[in-house]
């Protein structure tokens, strides 16, 4: 396993030498591309499909209110960062990726099950990123349960270590909960199942690691929210 204080290439050659580690870093990416390539046909095919307006007292509550930029902002300085702290535990950051191929899963089948309209008001939701190099063919409104941007933070949470940046990205989690709902871009619903839904992918796929390869990553994380 990873040691925090080891150089970048050494923690990586570390966790190489397990063949468990080998095997899925193989697998996991492949599967990554092919899941993502099978939610974004999903989503066009909810796009067109009609569906049910939820009651909903909250955003009721709310006038809308355009935060594209603080989401993505949110949300891209976010998996940055993330991706900057678990550099040197590989073995987390390819267990938070296998979590995130779960959770894409997971939204694949709740979106085809649930067929939903956009809430009354919705102020579309359009990636500024996106829309730089070259924008999207059709905007996006019937993703809705559960909220993807909303799950995507809380994850982050359960996988970087250290109880500073835990608490950064719960924090996170939550600015990105409230301004999904200040936009109207997802129902209430959708935003405080998503936690519930990352939570279950999260505990899923570290049920199919070998407890031994865990058990190291667990002493480390501690040791470094000790020293936080």
């Amino acid at each position: 396993m990873a040691d925090p204080l080891l150089p970048l290439d050494a923690g990586w050659k570390q966790a190489w030498a397990d063949r468990g580690f080998r095997l899925r870093l193989l697998v996991v990416p492949p599967v990554l591309v092919a899941t993502l390539t099978a939610l974004a046909a999903l989503v066009k095919w909810v796009e067109r499909r009609p569906g049910a307006v939820l009651p909903d007292p909250v955003l009721a509550m709310l006038p809308p209110r355009d935060a594209t930029w603080p989401i993505f902002a949110l949300i891209y300085s976010g998996i940055l960062l993330a991706v900057f702290l678990l550099a040197r535990t590989p073995v987390r950051l390819l267990l938070g990726v296998q979590a995130y191929v779960a959770m894409a899963l997971l939204r694949i089948v709740v979106m085809w099950a649930t067929p939903l309209d956009p809430p009354a008001g919705m102020i579309v939701l359009a990636d500024p990123l996106v829309q730089v190099i070259g924008g999207a063919a059709e905007p996006l409104t019937r993703d809705l349960f559960f909220s993807g941007h909303t799950s995507t933070m809380f994850l982050l949470f359960l996988a970087v270590p250290g109880r500073a940046a835990k608490a950064f990205f719960l924090a996170c989690t939550g600015g990105v909960a409230i301004l999904v709902l200040l936009q109207h871009v997802h129902y209430t619903v959708d935003v405080l199942a998503a936690p519930v839904f990352a939570y279950a992918a999260w505990r899923v796929s570290r049920k199919t690691w070998p407890q031994a390869a865990l058990a190291p990553q667990q002493k480390e994380t501690t040791m470094r929210g000790c020293q936080k």
